[in-house]
């Protein structure tokens, strides 16, 4: 298995959220996007991991980011994990063809018929700038994640735009 890894053009997808209602990468154009790829909805890790992010929304955001979670678990799933969990963000079934978007992300476990735990930050121009592949019993948090977004030129350009003016008398 190979992992996209960063500088690659991030593949295209569309995938449902729900019965009735799709959502595509094309979308979040201009907006960076967090794409969490998960073993299995109700499996202790992949709730921990995805209560993690659900309770960091608010700095996903700051970072300009949209946090997409997928799993090739059904929308039916999905929808009961999401209301259960109270989670407010999008879980995307990958579900058939089955694997298909974590495939093209080169995290499909054939073996095990599901995703790994894998994620990538996506900038807003579709360029993957961060992937990793976590063991698929370890929450890999959100450090990275994190770090990653901080360090894209478009949010680094916001900072400083945020930043204090200094005086060209104050040290630097």
């Amino acid at each position: 298995m190979t992992i996209l890894a960063a500088g690659t053009v991030a593949p295209q997808f569309t995938l449902h959220s729900t019965l009735d209602q799709s959502v595509a990468l094309k979308e979040f154009r201009g907006r960076n996007v967090i794409l969490a790829f998960y073993p299995a909805d109700w499996s202790p890790v992949c709730s921990d991991q995805l209560a993690l992010y659900n309770e960091l929304l608010d700095e996903f955001a700051r970072l300009n980011a949209q946090l997409l979670a997928i799993s090739v678990d059904g929308v039916w799933s999905h929808a009961a994990l999401a209301r259960e969990r109270k989670y407010h963000f999008p879980l995307l079934s990958d579900f058939e063809p089955k694997g298909e978007v974590a495939r093209a992300y080169g995290v499909y476990n054939a073996q095990h018929g599901l995703a790994e735990r894998a994620l990538f930050v996506i900038d807003g121009d579709g360029v993957i700038r961060w992937s990793y592949l976590s063991p698929m019993g370890v929450n890999p948090g959100a450090a990275g994640i994190v770090n990653a977004l901080e360090a894209l030129p478009s949010n680094n350009i916001q900072k400083t735009l945020d930043a204090p003016a200094r005086s060209a008398r104050e040290p630097s």
